[in-house]
């Protein structure tokens, strides 16, 4: 669904706010996101997966998963 920069940020612990800008600006690039602003103040992005991006989901959710056991261990 959509998200806004604060949600993913809270949701991917331990990312640095630069990390995180520079891998949405790569998703972006590959077609795998969407990124919308709002012209507001203070301004609202929010990211979207593309019809490519939704492709992959099975693909990151598989990866999400598997992060997830490892980080049990």
């Amino acid at each position: 669904g959509t998200r806004r920069f604060g949600e993913l940020r809270m949701t991917l612990h331990g990312i640095s706010p630069k990390t995180l800008t520079e891998r949405l600006r790569f998703l972006e690039e590959q077609g795998v996101l969407a990124r919308t602003v709002f012209p507001e103040i203070p301004p609202r992005v929010e990211y979207n997966l593309t019809k490519r991006g939704q492709k992959a989901r099975p693909v990151i959710e598989a990866l999400r998963d598997w992060g997830e056991i490892i980080g049990r261990r």
